[in-house]
């Protein structure tokens, strides 16, 4: 574990939002690699509900300014940074006017899901890949958590296959008891291909819900993690991927199962 590169990618993490379980594991897990000699660090989206002055966030100027193509339209990227209280973190926040700022996680303030969640999860997908190449910062390991961050896997092993800073990254995917029902804008899949990915896991959003936005995730990912009892909805496509799986869910060695896990993607038993 000592001086591998952890990637943590969420959908959220405290103490900049609510204590739910996917923040809890995105704030506990990069500590956990810290104090075993690993560097890590933390991407979430920027939300309009995180508070920047309290939590002293600043953009990166060098860092922003990207423009990223969604749908073939020009999508300005901002990034903003800011280190979690009294422990060796930093987290990064991808921001847009368009599709974060003054938003909510996934619902708009009438408790319905926004229409443009698919473009917003691959403009985050991209921005958290685009902003690692340009801190020149190549992962050993990326571990994915949450909705938005489900396309991560299928632009990283599709549109990037061949950028080779990330040709020995491997990727594992947490899987969590947080159904969204609902389904995301129906053209997700023309959207996807105008980035000219063409990988044949696509046919797996021809019903673009939000439990087949978790499938992809899994069925692009390198290994899985079960963050709750819920290994049965997904035996069918586990059968067909056949990788590393591992079931935590209990307090029980927490530390041990995930380092242990961890270390069978890095080549370090120790």
């Amino acid at each position: 574990m000592k001086g591998k590169k952890i990637l943590f990618i969420s959908s959220e993490v405290i103490p900049y939002m609510p204590q739910t379980e996917i923040a809890t594991m995105t704030y506990a897990l990069p500590k956990m690699v810290n104090e075993h000699g690993g560097q890590t660090r933390i991407f979430i989206p920027k939300y309009g509900i995180i508070n920047e002055r309290r939590h002293q966030l600043h953009e990166v100027i060098r860092l922003s300014g990207i423009n990223l193509i969604i749908d073939d339209m020009d999508m300005p990227l901002i990034l903003k940074v800011a280190s979690i209280p009294k422990e060796r973190m930093q987290v990064y926040f991808i921001d847009s006017e368009d599709y974060f700022k003054n938003r909510l996680v996934k619902f708009d303030k009438n408790n319905k899901l926004y229409k443009d969640n698919d473009e917003r999860s691959i403009f985050f997908a991209k921005g958290v890949i685009e902003t690692i190449k340009k801190l020149n910062w190549a992962p050993d390991l990326i571990h994915v958590h949450g909705w938005i961050a489900s396309l991560l896997p299928l632009y990283l092993k599709n549109f990037y296959k061949d950028d080779p800073m990330f040709e020995k990254t491997k990727v594992i995917v947490s899987l969590y008891d947080n159904q969204i029902k609902g389904k995301l804008d129906k053209k997700v899949v023309d959207k996807l291909k105008f980035d000219e990915i063409q990988d044949k896991n696509l046919s797996i959003l021809d019903d673009p819900t939000y439990e087949n936005l978790y499938n992809i995730s899994l069925a692009l990912a390198d290994g899985v993690i079960f963050a709750s009892d819920i290994k049965s909805k997904y035996k069918d496509l586990l059968k067909k991927i056949k990788i590393p799986e591992l079931e935590c869910y209990s307090d029980d060695d927490f530390d041990k199962q995930y380092l242990d896990f961890y270390n069978k993607f890095l080549g370090d038993e120790s």
